[in-house]
């Protein structure tokens, strides 16, 4: 019994060795970084002017489409049925077209979402290989983005790795 009891304790002083084991953990402010960093903001300027030419491209199709419909809104009760139904026939077909490009452009497997795939996606990807040299550097346990959903009530400064990221991608 006696032996029984120095081997449990053994293991309990052994565990609570581990179990007071300190983690290490850092952050990055994955916004900053890209703010910071040079190719993420050529990056979203060209994807800032694709979406501003296809943002005016959509804006002249709702203005051609509300100036018909306006159009047609004064002079529907002085038209005649077959002429009422192909002015509402070409109504339809601008909104169809409207709704097309939105799709198209903007919706979620549109050439918006591709383009920032296509250029976001190298930039991401060195970014994290980033982080995680720095990580193994600093031989931290965990690193967290406070950027992210991830809500930090309290985090020391000394464990923000932001900055060692972004030297490193420099």
């Amino acid at each position: 019994m006696k032996k029984y009891f120095l081997y449990v304790s053994f293991i309990f002083l052994g565990l609570g060795g581990f179990i007071n084991a300190q983690l290490k953990i850092g952050y990055v402010d994955s916004d900053t970084i890209m703010d910071k960093l040079p190719d993420a903001q050529d990056a979203q300027q060209k994807l800032d002017v694709m979406i501003k030419d296809w943002q005016t491209e959509l804006n002249k199709l709702e203005k051609n489409w509300k100036d018909k419909y306006d159009d047609y809104e004064k002079r529907k009760l002085i038209m005649s049925d077959q002429t009422r139904a192909e002015v509402e026939g070409e109504l339809v077909k601008l909104e169809e077209k409207m709704n097309d490009y939105r799709q198209k452009k903007f919706g979620a497997n549109g050439e918006l979402f591709q383009k920032q795939e296509e250029v976001m996606k190298p930039i991401q990807n060195r970014i994290f290989d980033t982080i995680k040299k720095v990580a193994e550097e600093q031989d931290l346990d965990f690193v967290f983005d406070r950027s992210g959903d991830i809500l930090f009530l309290y985090a020391k400064p000394e464990y923000d790795i932001t900055n060692l990221v972004l030297a490193k991608l420099k």
